[in-house]
């Protein structure tokens, strides 16, 4: 904290915010801008819908400590007058559209956005500070600005409530007096600017970090900006018919359940559920809370439900009824006026491996094992004379598995392209490879994903239904088979216990702070993540050169076809259905090429009207 307080006062003295308010001061800070080898720069808007937002001001800064805010849109009764905004944005366009000048900015896709709904193109964005952030070290902090430069640079920063209130009573942005909302805005460019000059040197004595950065995560932005932007469609309609049909599929379960029960109750109420289940029914109690209540929560439900029927039909419920609330009723409501499109967020630093996260819409969490999801994914749509294409690796963890192991067996069944469930089972089971059941294939499905997951015996004795001892003794019948692959993880858990983390095969890092922890829970759990992390985050890394690559050869070619989601290891296009194959073979060729590892990168590529057609 006495150092904090030290940052914190020598950041106030180096002060000099100024508001520009005539043409005079814009001419003097726009030659300023001209002259600088690269300029933070930062928007404030209306609104955090990227679509909707428009600009209520800008701020710069060209050294640490000098910024100026534009104001441009602030509304308010007794507001100064404010230069005019489409003049003060033509006046910036060439310098905001030039891809030689470097701009530097914390989530610069946010602006690029907003800029964008203003007819102008941000090029030249050279340095990120909340991607230099993740890339340096995906779980020391959040990532957004505040976070970062508390710890980077021990800046307690205004934080947005502070000028804005908080609450239903929350100011947007236009309503906020001048006086706050300048420095507010100024010091957003300015501690940007400091925390860049922070991060950069420390990403410099990293090599294969700052090539992460550079190669990948920088070079992703233009293509999330597009794919954003763009949308995809959806059939509204359609979903409110599902929605209409999965509320009397509601009403039947709920039905169902009281029967079991053999009384009535409420079937979202963890309080009654609680009081049925254990109280009336006795059923057996699995684990506590931490106030000493049974547990009701979704793994303990699944344990009792292959042993008793209430359980069952309360996990179809809250099945249901979550796709219901987050899907058939919310997309519709989603939909862009202007565009008729639903437009998710990729956020490409949350995730500490390196995946992308998806929100409002989450197109990550549509189901696609029960129909229900299914037909939610038969609502995303081509236009018309379009179909989707959607391309999945196949079996990507367990190829990097196979790539970073070296494990013999494994490498072998990929290079002669056996399916690999089978291939394991064979291997577990001493059986030929023609012989092997349906039920041992499952099993060796469940094992294969189970380790890469660092299941425990105890946890794939559970999911196959098994005593124990038999799962314990397939495990080591596939240590025994696989032993490039025993071999794989005894050395990284050493090695993350040794240098506090984990990289994948192109150099992310992620860190273990738990990895000694005396706490065996958590030490476990980062062991776990030893272990999976490389290859979740290989396979992240993979996806991404392959957006990176198939975005620009679209562009670069001018062909009739566009990115419209990633979903985990998938990508969907929208293509000009006279051009799909030539397009599918195209982007075949550049997933699979994306990285050149020990086995072959397989591509699975279907197409249809609709997503799930596509699958």
């Amino acid at each position: 904290p006495a150092v904090q307080a030290q940052a914190q006062a020598q950041a106030q003295a180096e002060r000099d915010y100024e508001t520009v308010l005539d043409e005079k001061q814009l001419e003097h800070w726009l030659e300023q801008l001209q002259q600088a080898e690269a300029f933070s720069f930062d928007t404030e808007t209306t609104s955090l819908d990227y679509m909707q937002a428009a600009i209520v001001g800008v701020s710069v800064c060209i050294e640490p400590g000098r910024a100026a805010y534009v104001p441009l849109a602030h509304a308010y009764p007794g507001a100064p007058e404010q230069l005019e905004r489409s003049m003060v944005l033509e006046r910036l366009r060439p310098l905001l559209e030039d891809p030689g000048r470097a701009k530097l900015g914390h989530h610069l896709k946010y602006d690029a956005h907003v800029l964008r709904n203003h007819g102008i193109e941000l090029r030249g964005i050279r340095y990120d500070t909340m991607l230099e952030s993740y890339v340096l070290n995906s779980t020391a902090t959040r990532h957004d600005l505040d976070s970062t430069a508390l710890r980077y640079l021990g800046i307690e920063t205004i934080h947005y409530e502070d000028v804005a209130g908080k609450g239903a009573k929350q100011l947007t942005f236009d309503q906020v007096p001048l006086e706050q909302a300048a420095e507010y805005a100024a010091e957003d460019a300015d501690v940007t600017l400091r925390l860049h000059r922070a991060l950069w040197p420390q990403l410099e004595q990293l090599p294969r970090l700052k090539a992460l950065y550079e190669e990948l995560e920088h070079p992703l932005v233009p293509v999330l900006l597009d794919m954003e932007h763009l949308g995809v469609l959806i059939d509204a309609d359609r979903l409110r018919r599902q929605s209409h049909e999965i509320a009397g599929r509601l009403v039947e379960l709920e039905r169902e359940a009281h029967a079991a029960a053999g009384s009535s109750f409420n079937l979202d109420s963890p309080k009654q559920l609680q009081e049925i289940l254990f109280g009336q029914l006795g059923l057996p109690v699995k684990r506590r809370t931490a106030k000493g209540q049974p547990s009701t929560a979704e793994d303990v439900l699944e344990e009792l439900a292959s042993d008793y029927e209430l359980p069952r039909i309360i996990l179809d419920y809250r099945g249901l009824a979550k796709l219901r609330s987050t899907y058939t009723e919310k997309l519709p409501a989603q939909v862009d006026p202007r565009t008729g499109r639903v437009h998710t967020s990729y956020h490409q630093a949350v995730a500490a491996t390196g995946r992308l996260s998806s929100t409002d819409p989450n197109l990550q969490n549509i189901p696609i094992r029960t129909p229900e999801g299914r037909r939610i994914r038969q609502a995303f749509v081509a236009p018309e004379d379009h179909l989707l294409i959607a391309a999945d690796y196949s079996q990507i963890e367990l190829r990097i598995m196979a790539h970073l192991s070296g494990d013999e067996s494994l490498l072998r069944a990929f290079a002669e392209d056996r399916d690999i469930h089978q291939a394991t089972a064979a291997e577990v089971f001493g059986v030929p490879l023609d012989q092997v059941r349906a039920e041992q294939r499952r099993a060796a499905k469940a094992i294969n994903f189970g380790l890469i997951y660092g299941m425990s015996a105890f946890g794939l004795a559970r999911q196959l239904g098994i005593e124990r001892g038999e799962a314990q003794q397939y495990v080591e019948l596939y240590f025994a088979r696989y032993p490039g692959v025993k071999r794989y993880m005894d050395e990284t858990r050493a090695l993350a216990r040794e240098q506090g983390y984990v990289e994948t095969v192109f150099g992310r890092r992620l860190y273990l702070p738990e990895i000694g922890s005396r706490n065996s829970q958590l030490r476990q759990y980062a062991e776990r993540s030893a272990i999976n992390a490389p290859m979740q985050g290989t396979a992240a890394d993979i996806i991404k050169r392959a957006m990176i690559e198939v975005h620009d050869w679209l562009r670069r070619e001018e062909l009739p076809a566009r990115l419209v989601m990633q979903v985990h290891d998938e990508l969907v296009l929208e293509v000009k259905a006279s051009a799909a194959d030539a397009l599918e073979r195209g982007l075949r060729a550049r997933m699979a090429g994306a990285a050149d590892l020990a086995v072959p990168l397989k591509v699975e590529v279907g197409r249809g009207a609709n997503w799930d057609l596509a699958h």
